[in-house]
């Protein structure tokens, strides 16, 4: 006797507890949540995927732009410094540090950036209606995969701390990177609350035809 394994499209299984339940999708603005652990399992909003795709574009634009620009500028004893946040992260990049440098460059630069690159990747032929692109079920995975890596908001809690503690030592003023990076982190915070992870495996897993 031969067991064949049909896939069940009428459950869902939450990520986070492995509890499943029977697929009962709710209306935009309204969530399906885990009894067990409270983990948001489908959140479908009206017009999600082109605020998702809206905000996904800006927060590539601020990331270049905050990597650029200076970040904050210092003055002690006639002294004068500015630096990036590109600058901070591979300050000790000529040393044996540099190991430190390059991960700290990758989890507040680059792994934001991949992140939200991917995401574009695997958005935008979905909401135009479109098949999905070529391998977008292993990029949206990877994506997701980096998701714990992105620390950009770290990142904006570290700076606050350090600013504190040395503003008592020497004038620190604000660059444009640093407001710029304000605003990324609230918009990445947005942007995740907006996607609904379910729908776009849903989408990638029922492709519509061309």
């Amino acid at each position: 006797m031969t067991l064949t394994h049909q896939p069940r499209n009428d459950l869902i299984v939450c990520p986070h507890c492995d509890a499943a339940y029977t697929l009962q999708r709710p209306g935009n603005g309204q969530r399906a949540v885990c009894h067990r652990c409270h983990t948001i399992l489908i959140m479908p909003r009206r017009k999600a995927g082109l605020q998702i795709i809206s905000l996904s574009i800006a927060i590539v634009i601020l990331i270049t732009a905050a990597a650029i620009f200076p970040f904050l500028s210092i003055s002690i004893g006639g002294v004068h410094n500015s630096v990036s946040v590109l600058d901070a992260a591979l300050a000790f990049s000529d040393g044996p540090l540099v190991v430190l440098s390059l991960t700290t460059a990758a989890l507040i630069i680059f792994v934001p950036l991949t992140r939200v690159l991917l995401s574009l990747y695997v958005l935008v032929p979905i909401v135009m209606d479109k098949p999905p692109a070529r391998k977008a079920a292993h990029a949206f995975r990877i994506a997701e995969a980096l998701r714990p890596w992105s620390m950009a908001e770290i990142f904006a809690i570290g700076c606050a701390v350090a600013l504190v503690k040395i503003s008592a030592l020497a004038d620190v003023s604000l660059g444009p990177a640093f407001w710029l990076f304000a605003i990324l982190v609230l918009l990445v915070v947005v942007q995740d609350s907006f996607l609904c992870r379910w729908s776009v495996w849903n989408a990638l897993s029922n492709p519509k035809k061309s």
